[in-house]
């Protein structure tokens, strides 16, 4: 069986799928309703993946995917942690270097790549009429810029702005991108992420135009999220606070931050104080969300993206060869945070 990247436009999370069910069903010979198990959805729309792989000429001989995307630790990572969607891609110091150039470091990301993936996910994640909420990241904005299609959907920014100067050049814009792109409304925030304390955080979530965004959280479909580790540069929060509070939320156990919430190593949840003080969706709302997409990878962020993983916020994720490898490293159960929501088709 082969299955090659076709031209009608399948996203990145269809063509893993349906490679990893066609090996189930053509290769290892499991029934449909196996197949069905495995992946919390119903037999029936196993069998219409499978319908879709032959109509589209995706299974031949052997199943393959465009070189980019690594289809066995896509299907691994989604297996090992309960995922609806996992996509891996080629991370930087896997790739040939340059004429003349160097390897790039183990820990280094692909922001730019990592966010055009994501692009093409949500272009087959989002369906007419959704809710599609856009956190601060640099991934994020990334994936905003690199957006080429999108159903008619409402676009809504789900945290405020890491600098006041910087909004048109960061979420603010990305969630006006995104909305232009679906030709949908845009209800962005014109607020910073972070404030002096919690009185003037809820004065300012009462004001109109961020009162507004904040009402359309519970309606979100979809959101797109990115994860920092806890220490300089790779976490949005850490740079925005002082020595004095860093080292307080380190003393706690901080290891990642997601939309200003911050996790432990085991992904509990730590310092919601913090949380207070921030112009951001709550951790309860993500969690009632359908589809919550992370972006995030290097091996710099592998741990943190493991414990915002065990948080069961996330649903999905985009990442690269270098996160995934030690992520599939990990030992011990798990958390199944897609599989134990409702299906989205229905199943």
């Amino acid at each position: 069986m082969v299955a090659s990247r076709p031209q009608s436009g399948m996203g990145p999370a269809e063509l893993v799928q349906a490679a990893a069910m066609a090996r189930r069903f053509y290769l290892e010979g499991k029934s449909k309703i196996q197949i069905a198990e495995e992946f919390g959805v119903s037999r029936f729309k196993v069998a219409r993946v499978l319908e879709t792989a032959l109509e589209r000429d995706l299974v031949r001989i052997e199943i393959r995917v465009p070189s980019e995307l690594d289809a066995e630790r896509s299907d691994a990572l989604r297996a090992r942690y309960g995922l609806r969607h996992a996509v891996v891609v080629e991370s930087p110091a896997d790739a040939p270097p340059a004429f003349g150039g160097q390897t790039p470091p183990e820990d280094a990301a692909d922001p730019e790549n990592l966010g055009e993936v994501a692009a093409d996910l949500l272009g087959e994640l989002v369906a007419e009429g959704d809710v599609l909420g856009l956190a601060w990241g640099r991934s994020t904005i990334h994936m905003a810029a690199a957006l080429h299609r999108l159903p008619p959907c409402t676009v809504v920014q789900l945290t405020g702005v890491y600098d006041a100067g910087t909004a048109d050049r960061g979420s603010v814009e990305a969630v006006r991108r995104a909305a232009d792109v679906a030709g949908g409304e845009a209800h962005p925030i014109y607020a910073p992420m972070l404030l002096p304390d919690s009185a003037t955080a809820e004065a300012l979530r009462r004001q109109t135009g961020i009162a507004r965004a904040f009402d359309y959280f519970d309606k979100v479909t979809v959101a797109c999220v990115s994860i920092g580790s806890w220490e300089p540069g790779v976490s949005t929060v850490y740079d925005m606070l002082t020595d004095q509070e860093r080292e307080h939320y380190a003393s706690l156990g901080a290891a990642a931050e997601m939309s200003a919430h911050l996790f432990d190593a085991e992904g509990r949840r730590i310092g919601r104080d913090l949380g207070e003080r921030c112009i951001t969706v709550e951790a309860d709302r993500l969690r009632r969300i359908p589809e919550v997409v992370a972006i995030a990878g290097g091996r710099r962020k592998a741990a943190a993206i493991g414990a915002v993983l065990r948080s069961g916020l996330v649903t999905s994720l985009v990442t690269d060869t270098a996160a995934a490898d030690h992520l599939l490293l990990e030992t011990g159960p798990g958390p199944r945070p897609a599989l134990d929501r409702a299906d989205p088709d229905g199943a």
